[in-house]
């Protein structure tokens, strides 16, 4: 019997080093897809790739086919034409009908308004916050024409069959704005792959920290706070490297992971606070040293200006490692008064002392207490439960085949 095919649209390339929640959760899908699904991803390629070919491959040992429509050197930085604007225009034209096509940005959408089959748009983010947002208008160029963007919205969202969010504010949102389609907008979890992410005993935790204090040649009972993302605005690293100079605590240093277009000015930021010696710019790293650095850290850091409900949240509480957040996104009504502490206010003060307080208080935010709240959200069962439904829509619907 044929297998119910999945497409999967995104400008990325799974095999390199990308930096976001979106890159996560696409791979975690493919790692996690059953047997019973044939997966194809269209994504961008390197150099060495074909581009509108496509290849056979393989993907945390699952196979599937990829398409790169162009390719991408790095996607964890904006090039002068946006890439969305760029992978959209390579889908025009074309017809990639699959008895299932999973979309995570909108506008690649208006490509596919003939294609036949079930459509799902994901919404990572909270879209009326994210255009309401203070701060450079062109960190999300949408945000200079928020009426032509609501207008494409409003005329693409009715192929959806699904509209789900990460955010239930967001959900809701769309329920409220497109109360014609209300009924296929639903909140998703998102997930953490709990392969990958897990927390140690508090003694390796310690050896651990130790060695990496040591690595940087730093006193060997330093505590560490992680940051994790894109260094674009959405993110507000500067925010975090701010309220680190504020906190001023001894034996403290913060790790910063990611790349993207404010590195520059992180790095004369740190300069300029005199914090050259307490922060460390790792840039991209591989997920599983990223897993390894969320199990050594003391806290995680989240100053986003908007947000859904980050993996890297999830991934750092099942790492056994409490969250200090901006009130932003699903993430404050995730956490519990044990695992995390929320920022009323986004200044480097409130920062600091949000910081402060799982600093001098470790013993407020045990690690059993992180794992529990991260828990529910573990991929396997998540993104497996997610796999049934699609099966099971397909077979009431008698496998009417989309070749």
């Amino acid at each position: 019997m044929r297998k119910p095919i999945l497409t999967i649209f995104y400008q990325f390339n799974p095999w390199n080093t990308s930096i976001g929640g979106i890159q996560t959760l696409i791979k975690t899908f493919i790692k996690y897809a059953p047997n019973e699904f044939e997966v194809r991803l269209v994504g961008t390629g390197d150099e060495n790739q074909l581009t509108f070919k496509w290849q056979a491959a393989e993907f945390a040992g699952r196979e599937i086919s990829f398409l790169p429509l162009f390719s991408l050197k790095n996607d964890n930085f904006r090039s002068l034409i946006p890439t969305t604007l760029k992978y959209t225009a390579a889908l025009l034209g074309r017809c990639l009908s699959s008895d299932f096509m999973h979309f995570h940005r909108l506008e690649p959408s208006l490509a596919a308004w003939n294609w036949h089959g079930e459509k799902t748009l994901f919404i990572h983010n909270d879209i009326h916050t994210q255009m309401q947002a203070a701060g450079e208008q062109k960190a999300i160029l949408w945000r200079r024409f928020p009426a032509a963007y609501f207008a494409l919205e409003s005329l693409l969202v009715r192929q959806f069959s699904q509209i789900l969010s990460c955010n239930t504010d967001a959900a809701e949102f769309y329920k409220q704005r497109y109360p014609s389609v209300q009924d296929r907008v639903a909140y998703i979890k998102n997930s953490f792959d709990n392969e990958i992410f897990y927390s140690l005993s508090q003694a390796q935790r310690q050896a651990y920290r130790r060695q990496l204090a040591l690595k940087l040649g730093l006193d060997e009972e330093t505590r560490f706070i992680l940051f994790a993302g894109r260094l674009h605005p959405q993110k507000d690293p500067v925010l975090l490297v701010r309220g680190f100079a504020a906190l001023n605590q001894p034996q403290t240093h913060l790790l910063i992971v990611g790349d993207g277009e404010l590195a520059t000015e992180i790095r004369a930021e740190i300069g300029r606070l005199g914090l050259s010696g307490r922060v460390t710019m790792l840039g991209a790293v591989a997920i599983e040293e990223l897993a390894k650095l969320h199990r050594i850290s003391n806290i995680f850091a989240l100053s986003s200006a908007y947000e859904g409900l980050p993996l890297v949240v999830l991934e750092a509480l099942a790492s056994g490692t409490p969250v200090v957040t901006t009130r932003c996104g699903e993430t404050p009504k995730l956490l519990a008064a044990d695992s995390g502490v929320v920022c009323e206010h986004r200044t480097p003060e409130c920062v600091a002392d949000a910081l402060r307080q799982v600093i001098l208080h470790p013993e407020n935010y045990p690690s059993a207490s992180c794992i529990g709240t991260a828990q529910p959200y573990a991929a396997r069962t998540i993104i497996q439960g997610f796999y049934s439904k699609m099966l099971n829509r397909w077979e009431l619907v008698g496998n009417s085949a989309v070749s």
